[in-house]
């Protein structure tokens, strides 16, 4: 991390709803966990009197069966986030430019910053057709938050070969591809994966999920990883839902069904975009945004108010939920 880049950057406050009695639109994480997590929690806190192993055999173990990578490749971070820091940390020198996506999770700009790199702005939708010759480090995120699109595999492979050939790192945030069937870039040379188990499993606050890389960068990753990155936990607890495969099958059949069902009432309202992902992001049109906002909060529902995104100024993104709860939302705003 570059120490002048810090008085420029302040912390940015994350987090879903205080009120717990609003159903909360605003947040991609799924409204399930799987069965048996409590117990393995408990267990795991038992356990936490002790330091963790800091070799996280069985977390690697379980995340590599996941993704389909040698566990050796895979590196521990506490969430996606602190996977995405790693890999900028020892790909970004100050002075370095970078391809960042736009509209796209904000912090890939900030994370940049923070190395005292420079963002190189470029839509989403071109970020495969760039150059990644000038830059150190080039950012994807498959499927895209908040416009939900996945990339085309063959495509966002041949653009990490160019990446490879360029001596450009490419970090991939696979956040939401487990809500896919499209296959992991984890294990591909020049690249970092970087994966959440926020999102699938419905665990935001136990903080788990992990990098993967290969040869030297997966060494440089592993250098500068912290010791005991993980919490006996989240590495229990991780390890035991990325083996929940029954549970991520049945999660990907209800979110694509509860999507397609979504669009299609929101599409009588708005420009709803194509998504691969446990949201849907739409178009308000002339209506005001802070309108829609404001018609769901008093039906008690907060959704994600999207100008907040660079390039946005009309959307609002809304997360895919249970059937019931789902149908509350499409009520709230089918007079909006």
């Amino acid at each position: 991390m570059d120490p002048d880049s810090l008085s420029d950057l302040g912390h940015v406050l994350h987090g879903g709803v205080s009120d717990h009695s609003v159903l909360d639109f605003s947040a991609n994480t799924n409204p399930l966990c799987p069965r048996g997590v409590a117990s393995v929690y408990d267990a795991a806190l038992s356990a936490s009197r002790r330091y963790p192993t800091d070799d996280y055999t069985s977390y690697r173990t379980a995340a590599g069966r996941y993704v389909g990578c040698a566990p050796r490749e895979v590196v521990p971070t506490a969430g996606g986030l602190a996977a995405i820091r790693l890999a900028l940390g020892v790909s970004v020198r100050p002075g370095d430019s970078v391809l960042v996506p736009f509209p796209s999770f904000g912090e890939y700009d900030r994370e940049v910053r923070l190395q005292g790199g420079t963002p190189e702005f470029v839509p989403h939708d071109a970020a495969l057709d760039a150059d990644p010759e000038p830059h150190a480090a080039a950012i994807v995120c498959n499927p895209n938050n908040p416009t939900g699109d996945a990339y085309d595999p063959r495509a966002l492979r041949a653009f990490a070969e160019r990446c490879r050939d360029a001596g450009t790192v490419l970090l991939v945030d696979e956040a939401f591809l487990d809500f896919t069937d499209h296959p992991s870039l984890a294990g591909t040379p020049g690249a970092v994966a970087a994966r959440s188990l926020t999102k699938m499993f419905g665990l935001p606050g136990l903080r788990a999920g992990f990098a993967v890389a290969t040869g030297d960068l997966r060494r440089r990753l592993e250098a500068a990883r912290p010791t005991w990155a993980l919490g006996t936990p989240a590495a229990d607890v991780g390890a035991y839902c990325m083996g929940r495969t029954n549970f991520v099958e049945e999660t990907r059949n209800r979110v694509s069904a509860e999507r397609e069902r979504m669009r299609a009432s929101l599409a009588e309202s708005f420009d709803v975009h194509p998504s691969d992902a446990p949201f849907l992001l739409f178009d308000v049109g002339d209506r005001s945004v802070g309108a829609v906002v404001d018609a769901a909060r008093q039906d008690g529902i907060a959704v994600r108010d999207a100008t907040t995104f660079r390039g946005l100024d009309s959307h609002v993104r809304v997360a895919v939920k249970r059937p019931r709860e789902n149908d509350r939302l499409l009520a709230a705003l089918a007079d909006v």
